[in-house]
């Protein structure tokens, strides 16, 4: 029977308590170490930023794997990493790894998902970016979101932010429909799995979440 280390990645605190990502990354690996007939020896579960590679739990989990000749299974790609070069170095190094959405992946298929990721990190953060400074230009004062003490102008800000969140998002939910994901709920969970494609708070995606986001990008 083959063996198999399982890893699960979510990018803030909020997402590890409550379960969100972490759940459907698991219900992934699950499906596909049970295709492969194989056992899950170990599961490893890292609760910070995939921009950061120097993680404690993969760092245990890519060990694991090696002292147990197991291979190292993840739900997406990008749970291990959103640096294409971490990716690829990694692939360099031999680790048997199995990508439980992607379970035929080769070596040029690895490649191009590592560079997507790192891609869709980039562009989110440069859409907000563009976003918050087309409304800086038109005037609007960007502020700390405090609703009890914000006045008539402190609302301003914060509706221009959520617009520029919302913005920067609706490009990855028109790439998650057009996988197939079309109900609000499946959005949410899929959002909830992808680095870098959290809430304007960083907190987890509801349906309401993704419904109010792609009624404010109209």
């Amino acid at each position: 029977m083959q063996k198999f280390i399982a890893y699960r990645r979510v990018s803030t605190r909020e997402q590890g308590a409550s379960g969100l990502g972490l759940e459907g990354q698991s219900e992934a690996i699950d499906r596909a170490v049970s295709f492969e007939g194989g056992e899950i020896l170990e599961t490893f579960t890292d609760i910070e930023s995939g921009k950061n590679n120097d993680r404690p739990e993969l760092g245990a989990a890519i060990i694991a794997a090696r002292a147990a000749g197991a291979t190292l299974v993840v739900a997406k790609l990008d749970r291990l990493s959103r640096d294409a070069a971490y990716l690829l170095a990694l692939q360099s190094t031999g680790l048997e790894l199995l990508v439980a959405d992607s379970p035929q992946m080769g070596p040029l298929e690895y490649g191009i998902k590592a560079v997507f990721a790192e891609q869709e990190r980039r562009q989110i953060s440069e859409r907000t970016r563009a976003a918050l400074q087309a409304a800086k230009a038109r005037g609007v004062t960007l502020g700390s979101p405090d609703i009890k003490k914000a006045s008539q102008a402190g609302l301003k800000a914060r509706q221009e932010q959520a617009k520029a969140h919302a913005q920067a998002i609706i490009p990855v939910i028109e790439q998650i429909q057009a996988l197939g994901i079309t109900s609000l709920r499946g959005i949410a969970r899929e959002l909830n799995q992808r680095k870098n494609a959290e809430t304007s708070r960083g907190g987890s995606w509801s349906a309401q979440q993704v419904k109010n986001v792609m009624a404010l990008a109209a």
